[in-house]
């Protein structure tokens, strides 16, 4: 295995324990959304975290609601969705659940909504 095999991807912290399968990383997400390629951020974190910082295209639907907006959700159901939260464990429970809910393409924000203003907006505020 070569050295680059163990290196993060581009833009996540040295070490970060990256899953390609489960996660997408604030770059791959900023690109998707620069081309205005189809694809649904839902934002898990809770509405007094929403105030704090935001990516305005995230449709919110906070974690402990996530089960029963589902249904809701279908619409979503065959469309590439990216879940964010604070720092990207959250969003991996979230994923899970719509994995298991028949979602077929979904994936977490690596390092969530911090490393999203670390790596690609300083706007929106750290916290």
């Amino acid at each position: 295995m070569s050295a680059d095999a163990n290196m993060a991807p581009a833009g996540l912290p040295q070490g970060y324990p990256f899953q390609r399968d489960w996660e997408v990383t604030p770059r791959e997400l900023k690109a998707l959304l620069d081309r205005r390629d189809p694809v649904v951020v839902i934002d898990v974190r809770t509405e007094a975290e929403r105030s704090l910082a935001r990516i305005e295209a995230a449709i919110h639907v906070p974690l402990a609601e996530l089960p029963s907006r589902i249904p809701t959700l279908r619409e979503h159901e065959s469309d590439r969705v990216v879940v964010m939260c604070h720092h990207g464990m959250r969003s991996l429970k979230a994923t899970e659940l719509l994995r298991q809910a028949g979602f077929d393409d979904v994936h977490s924000l690596a390092g969530g909504i911090h490393l999203w203003s670390m790596d690609i907006d300083p706007s929106v505020p750290a916290y």
